[in-house]
């Protein structure tokens, strides 16, 4: 039997209420191979995932965190192309078919994302300045925040057997790590058509089950930082970022009374800005 060419993983965790929705827009796309990961749900949600016969399921048999559960997906994956999709979006018609048409025409090309819709709490928003999409090298406006939607993006799987897959430590922020892996290396091509649409707004988001989402941001800079492939300019880059993002974490710790927490993140600035003054002393 052949692989797929595109192989699409749902991760899902209690979301019984809405992960048939998301099934059935990718489905609706055409020959692929979907796998969806039940990530220890105590809900409906096997009952559900068995009313599509078609489908690969893993069951996990306790709640792992949204990193794991994609990265057991990605070891069951047999395409060459790889795609998620979060258990509350939806695909839009044509989403997978623009894509692979960029990818069998640009075999140079490693990631490719879509524009997209955003439902927050069933009212259409428009996303703000700072959410802005981009094409080409994107390592640099990836820095401040997330700006590729999981649920939007195509890979290929070789990209990440180079990079690694998400980070099973970190329970949020999981994407930003990601991407930056692959921006630091690759290009990525910006689809403008609207082919997601992302839903948000319901209790259960993951960017509402945790305060400052910034520390996991950080974890990744810091990372990046103490690796070896930036080059001088992306590591100010990374650098400049960290010590922005550690700054504003502080302020929120020491607000709260937790000292503690705030002096971790003063010692990584006052190691990260000696580092800066001891550069800027050699280039002197």
């Amino acid at each position: 039997m052949n692989p797929p060419l595109v192989s699409v993983i749902i991760p899902t965790f209690n979301r019984a209420y809405c992960v048939a929705e998301s099934i059935r827009s990718v489905l609706a796309q055409g020959e692929l191979e979907l796998i969806v990961v039940n990530d220890g749900s105590k809900d409906a949600t096997v009952k559900e995932l068995a009313s599509f016969p078609t489908i690969q399921v893993i069951n996990l048999a306790e709640n792992r965190g949204v990193s794991y559960a994609r990265n057991k997906g990605l070891e069951r994956a047999r395409g060459s192309l790889i795609c998620f999709l979060d258990s509350d979006d939806l695909w839009e018609e044509g989403k997978l078919k623009a894509q692979v048409q960029w990818m069998q025409v640009h075999p140079e090309c490693m990631a490719v994302y879509t524009d997209e819709i955003w439902i927050r709490n069933g009212v259409r928003v428009n996303p703000m300045k700072k959410h802005q999409k981009y094409s080409g090298d994107i390592f640099r406006q990836c820095l401040p925040l997330c700006i590729v939607s999981p649920s939007s993006v195509m890979l290929r799987k070789s990209i990440l057997d180079e990079v690694g897959g998400f980070d099973e430590l970190m329970p949020v922020c999981e994407d930003y790590d990601l991407w930056l892996r692959i921006a630091v290396r690759y290009s990525f091509k910006f689809l403008k058509e609207k082919l997601i649409l992302k839903r948000g707004g319901h209790r259960d988001q993951l960017s509402r089950k945790y305060w400052g989402m910034d520390r996991w941001r950080v974890y990744a800079l810091d990372k990046l930082l103490r690796g070896d492939d930036l080059n001088m300019q992306q590591r100010d880059w990374v650098t400049e970022m960290l010590i922005n993002k550690s700054s504003i974490l502080i302020q929120g710790f020491e607000k709260r009374g937790k000292t503690e927490e705030a002096r971790v993140y003063k010692n990584l600035v006052s190691h990260y800005s000696k580092r800066i003054d001891s550069v800027n002393s050699k280039l002197c």
